[in-house]
């Protein structure tokens, strides 16, 4: 038995074999081969391969999230049977004799650079395929396949670290827990794991060398710890506890159906976070009584071009109707920080955190928002939708969101496409924010306290760094007095206020935030049933 000590991310035990996901080395050398039609014939191979993993990428994603998202796909396959990008593989192995991998990297940036230098904006965007197509070539070539989630058994995943990118691309379904050697309790990527309900370890001081696919492990949140090849007694105290949670779990259900209300009459709007169109499911499940927050950057994730409007459209409004009438509030883009994207070409900053992100981007690349808020504008007419803005720091970007909005709305009315102009309101994470919140309630329907962030800059503690997690104390009294001034700034301009960070599952504070006023609870969706037994057990409010 090996145990290795971890922060826990969400406090659930799971047990099951690991599959380790390796950093994928693309460092590319050259070298002679004397057997062309050999080297040739690892290419064909490698060809074949990538098409049957795009095949399943596209049925994936056409399942999970419809037709105008896996396109994607469809088209890199297409790429992959381009004969001139064949053409010029062959070549180069063949005049030259040099391997495999050196003749796809090559080609790949040859015809990247060409079609970004075109003037063709459709044919710019293709820049980024071929590359995209031919890192994976590679990949297979060198042996570093993606791991096959959708035929793999369920398993712990063992990484050195997850992008929130790489993390919800993953099938959920295939997942017993996350173990991680770097990365912070308070990162995005953790916040996942807790929405997926999914048991979940960050720096864990494992060499990821010395772990192989297959181990047998158990993880326990609980502890705050990872076991490999642990002893049949361990395994079989973790089968009682599983069931022990497995029963625990049964008694929850018996809250499904029932009203989010205090001993004493108060009611609480107790919605739920998503990350994707697939986490509906999720919500629905666990009878969430809304959707508090949809984070729709995730639209923009894992992809090589900007999302379209209908793609966008289509993702929003198959939400709004899944959820048949109940409130979905989708947060507006939210790149940047932890949430890099290469086409947005952000560029490489010493502090992404306090930089150029969320509604700054938005505000200063207006077209990208424009596109947004027409697709959010177009799906509220099929149910009930409202938008939030994240990262308000003053009155003056409120006011020139609502100049944005109106142009849209003279965009669509111009063309004749039917709109409805939803509730909207702003996320309160930043220090100027709680203090001007007196103002910004008397301009918006709203106000979504992110205590994530808030609690970030309040404290000047950056929540990615991992060396930090200890400062990072949510519990702060800073923070809470925060978040009462800003339920008090709401309620007397008649406007209602809601906390969509962590903290709103954190039971310690539940009778806190009710006492304080708190309308609404936005929680990953495994915690809504935990909270609503909480929130039922509360008396003399």
């Amino acid at each position: 038995m090996k145990v290795y000590k971890g922060k826990s991310v969400y406090k659930g035990i799971a047990m099951g074999n690991v599959v380790v996901l390796k950093n994928k080395d693309l460092q590319i050398k050259r070298y002679r081969v004397e057997d062309v039609e050999a080297e040739l014939a690892r290419v064909d191979q490698a060809g074949k391969r990538a098409k049957e993993q795009l095949q399943k990428l596209y049925d994936k994603v056409l399942k999970e999230v419809g037709e105008a998202n896996a396109a994607i796909f469809e088209v890199h396959q297409m790429m992959l049977e381009d004969e001139d990008y064949l053409d010029a593989i062959h070549s180069m192995v063949r005049t030259e004799h040099v391997n495999a991998e050196y003749a796809v990297a090559v080609t790949g940036d040859n015809f990247s650079q060409m079609f970004a230098n075109m003037d063709d904006d459709y044919m710019k965007a293709r820049a980024a395929d071929v590359k995209d197509i031919s890192n994976r070539l590679v990949q297979i070539l060198k042996g570093q396949e993606e791991v096959d989630f959708s035929s793999m058994e369920p398993a712990i995943i063992v990484a050195d670290d997850l992008s929130p990118s790489e993390t919800v691309q993953m099938d959920k379904e295939k997942i017993l827990a996350f173990i991680t050697v770097h990365g912070s309790a308070n990162s995005h990527t953790a916040i996942l794991a807790r929405m997926m309900n999914i048991p979940a370890l960050v720096g864990v001081k494992v060499d990821i060398q010395e772990i192989h696919t297959g181990t047998k492990a158990v993880v326990d949140g609980l502890l705050g710890e990872v076991t490999f090849e642990p002893s049949e007694e361990l395994c079989e105290q973790t089968r009682k506890r599983l069931e022990e949670e497995k029963e625990k779990l049964q008694l929850l259900q018996t809250l499904k159906g029932k009203e989010t209300i205090t001993l004493d009459g108060k009611k609480i709007h107790l919605y739920a976070n998503i990350a994707s169109v697939g986490d509906v499911g999720y919500v629905l499940e666990n009878d969430g009584e809304g959707i508090g927050l949809f984070r729709s950057e995730f639209l923009y994730l894992g992809r090589n071009d900007f999302p379209t409007e209908e793609e966008q459209f289509q993702a929003y409004k198959q939400v709004a109707q899944t959820m048949a009438g109940k409130k979905v509030i989708i947060r507006t883009l939210d790149i940047g920080a932890d949430k890099q994207v290469d086409y947005f070409q952000l560029g490489q900053e010493d502090n992404p955190a306090m930089g150029y992100r969320a509604i700054r981007i938005c505000l200063k690349q207006p077209e990208i928002f424009k596109t947004q808020l027409r697709a959010l504008l177009r799906a509220a007419v099929f149910g009930n939708i409202s938008i939030m803005y994240p990262m308000i720091i003053s009155v003056e970007e409120v006011r020139e969101i609502d100049r944005i909005v109106k142009e849209v709305q003279e965009e669509l009315n111009k063309v004749q496409i039917p709109y409805k102009i939803p509730e909207q309101g702003v996320m309160i994470e930043t220090p100027a924010a709680v203090m001007i919140s007196d103002e910004l309630a008397e301009l918006v329907d709203f106000f979504s306290i992110g205590t994530n962030d808030l609690t970030q800059y309040t404290l000047a503690v950056d929540r990615q760094n991992e060396k930090l997690d200890d400062f990072y104390n949510p519990h702060h009294k800073a923070i809470l007095k925060m978040i009462q001034m800003v339920v008090e700034n709401a309620h007397k301009c008649g406007k209602w206020a809601g906390i969509c960070g962590e903290l709103g599952a954190d039971l310690e504070l539940t009778e806190e935030f009710v006492r304080m006023g708190v309308d609404e609870l936005s929680v990953a969706p495994s915690m809504v049933l935990k909270v609503r037994k909480r929130i039922r057990e509360i008396k003399g409010i």
